[in-house]
């Protein structure tokens, strides 16, 4: 063990004189360009260099490419491009946060730009972050964005990881959909010649028809992964199709079969024993020989996973050690952008000043809007004053026809009292002479009592009320002149008693003759008040 660590820590040093001697000849080089996308590119260079060896340079580096960046002539893709390399750098120390916000920083900007091709990529690297933060609702919604992208684009070779993809993010929440999306992913795949893509795929539909207990189906699927196992050279992959069979073996109760395949993918994984699967391999097999009661062999693979998982656990401690140091850096950082921003603040003051001034602008043009509603206001006034005067002048109007007609009734039955008592009279006497007198007398009343008043009464009406006969002959041609003189009456607004007197007509009879009416004006069935109805007229 301290041996392993030995090598390791060397290999540690070793790399980092390299890189170190690598970054020095490039930041050499640097002071000799005067372009600026050359200058960023090359600062982004160097800051991926010194990350693992000197972190706080590297930091500067990237700072400098992003003023770099400000300046060129491209600004705004190019500093896109920075804030990749930074989400990147920040990814690889695993500050997921920090990472994210620079990637939706670049996406945002290729986006506005409308560069597809950009945004697929880094709406890929999204998914991926928010997948290690466990947050699979929100990848989920990334990878099916990319999903829509590639499957518009004529790439089988990344349409057929993003399908994978998304089938691995359904692994644990929705087999039928994993496997929609794996089975999409193997009909793709026949049409491409790479067979690491289809050992994946075949090995993740057996993974699913596994932990859906469709043992026919898993079994078929890791047949035809072990088929392809042996045209590939690349040790991870062979490793997945064992260690993924060695799960399944276990599962399965197939003890020997799981010691055999989980030894085969620790062979596989010789190189990278201290990671996440020669942790779960050791645990395979552990539990294997605790099955086949071989204690001996379960003790040792038991030591293994526990000297494996106090390593990755030392890793981890470290990692989050580094992890709040860069957060600290980060909001130091942040607060220094926060004093910037403070200077930028007398800007923002005459920007107030100019709103202040809108402000008052518009105060006045609200004052004069309320100073023309007010004189609006009274102009209504003035016109509901004048209507009003109007109203009451054909109130007056009408008032003085309502009299006209009633001394005209007043003067007729006076004339008939003076008819009916000289008739008597005559009767009486006896001198011929007295009766040739009367009888003049007689003629002369008579005359005057046959005057036609209503048509006298009728003019005036018509003075007042301009075309209300015209209308009603117009609309209801079948009124007689007694129909004509009635509504004139209702128009007035009378009551059928008051009519009675004027006309000298029962109060049957008025009421017989507006029944009439409402049958030739068609209100028989209508609960409309007759003198309404006639002054909507």
């Amino acid at each position: 063990m301290r041996l392993r660590i030995f090598l390791l820590f060397f290999t540690i040093i070793s790399f980092n004189i390299h890189s170190q001697s690598s970054a020095k000849e490039m930041i050499d080089s640097l002071n000799t360009i005067s372009n600026h996308e050359k200058k960023v590119a090359l600062c982004s260079k160097i800051a991926l260099k010194l990350q693992n060896s000197d972190w706080d340079r590297a930091i500067k580096y990237i700072e400098l490419a992003e003023t770099e960046a400000k300046k060129s002539e491209k600004s705004e893709l190019t500093l896109a491009q920075v804030y990749v390399t930074t989400a990147k750098m920040y990814s690889s120390k695993e500050v997921l946060d920090v990472a994210l916000q620079y990637y939706l920083k670049a996406h945002d900007i290729y986006k506005n730009n409308d560069s597809p091709e950009e945004t697929a990529k880094l709406e890929n690297n999204l998914a991926i972050i928010y997948s290690q933060g466990k947050n699979k609702e929100k990848a989920l919604q990334y990878f099916l964005k990319v999903y829509r992208y590639q499957k518009s684009k004529n790439d089988p070779v990344k349409f057929v990881k993003i399908l994978n993809n998304l089938g691995t993010n359904y692994l644990s929440k929705n087999l039928d959909s994993s496997l929609y999306y794996y089975h999409k992913a193997r009909v793709v795949n026949q049409t491409i010649n790479d067979n690491n893509l289809k050992i994946y795929v075949s090995t993740n539909l057996a993974r699913a028809y596994a932990l859906k207990e469709d043992q026919a189906n898993a079994g078929y699927y890791f047949n035809k992964a072990f088929s392809l196992v042996k045209t590939t050279d690349n040790n991870l992959v062979q490793a997945f199709v064992y260690e993924s069979f060695a799960d399944y073996n276990l599962k399965e109760k197939q003890y020997d079969a799981v010691i055999l395949n989980a030894k085969k993918a620790l062979e596989l994984y010789r190189k990278n024993e201290y990671s996440i699967s020669g942790l779960n391999l050791n645990k395979i097999l552990y539990q294997a020989y605790i099955n086949k009661q071989d204690y001996k062999n379960a003790v040792f693979y038991f030591q293994k996973y526990n000297t494996i998982n106090d390593s990755i656990h030392i890793e981890e401690k470290a990692i989050n050690l580094e992890k709040i140091k860069l957060e600290q850096e980060y909001k130091a950082r942040s607060q220094i952008k926060s004093l910037i921003e403070q200077k930028k603040m007398f800007k923002y003051f005459i920007i107030g000043l100019i709103l202040i001034l809108a402000t008052l602008v518009l105060i006045i043009l609200l004052i004069k809007y309320r100073k023309t509603n007010i004189k609006n206001q009274l102009e209504k006034e003035k016109l509901k004053t004048k209507m009003k005067i109007l109203n009451q002048n054909l109130d007056a109007k009408n008032k003085v026809l309502i009299g006209k007609a009633m001394s005209e009734i007043h003067r007729t039955d006076s004339i008939n009292e003076i008819l009916n008592d000289l008739k008597k009279i005559k009767l009486k006497t006896v001198s011929k002479e007295i009766q040739q007198a009367i009888d003049l007398v007689l003629k002369r009343l008579e005359k005057n009592l046959n005057t036609n008043s209503w048509q006298e009464f009728e003019i005036s009406f018509e003075q007042v009320h301009k075309s209300f006969f015209y209308k009603l002959i117009v609309d209801y041609p079948s009124l007689t002149p007694k129909d004509r003189r009635l509504c004139a009456l209702l128009y007035l607004d009378l009551t059928t008693k008051e009519i009675s007197q004027i006309t000298g007509q029962s109060f049957k009879s008025i009421e017989n003759a507006r029944t009439r009416l409402r049958k030739k004006f068609d209100l028989t069935n209508e609960k409309v008040n007759l003198s309404t109805y006639l002054n909507t007229l």
